[in-house]
């Protein structure tokens, strides 16, 4: 049996997709910084979409979550991964001192938890904002 196929049957469904969704994520990330296109703007945008939707139907954005995809949850993995933890051992004061390609995936990394944290505030607000008219009211139509 292969490494993998051992890591694989030792973690739960659940581990195995967060690990998987991030996986997608930095995959995304790092094909936009090959590109040279700003993960902001379209197919990068979409794309990372989708994975955000399909983050959310795992019930792992909520707090307390049994796996953290959280925009904090997905930096975290993704700073260690790319090794921005240890470089930033001593805080953000210290990312003038980091090399031209940590700080660029530095700020690819802020770029996504921007995207990340607006995407949730706005689907945690849906319902508050598209309830059905109280009477007496009419929808504007457009």
């Amino acid at each position: 049996m292969s490494k993998p196929d051992q890591i694989a049957k030792t973690i739960s469904p659940g581990k195995a997709l967060a690990h998987d969704l991030i996986d997608r994520i930095d995959d995304l990330l790092q094909r936009a910084t090959a590109s040279g296109q700003p993960i902001e703007i379209d197919p990068h945008r979409s794309q990372m979409f989708e994975l955000f939707v399909m983050s959310e139907a795992t019930g792992f954005l909520e707090e307390g979550a049994a796996e953290d995809l959280s925009c904090d949850g997905i930096a975290r993995d993704l700073a260690d991964r790319w090794n921005l933890a240890r470089n930033l051992a001593g805080g953000l004061s210290q990312a003038a001192s980091l090399p031209p390609e940590q700080l660029s995936r530095l700020r690819l990394l802020w770029s996504f938890m921007r995207m990340w944290m607006e995407w949730t505030y706005a689907w945690q607000r849906w319902d508050e904002f598209h309830k059905p008219s109280s009477p007496g009211r009419t929808p504007v139509k457009r």
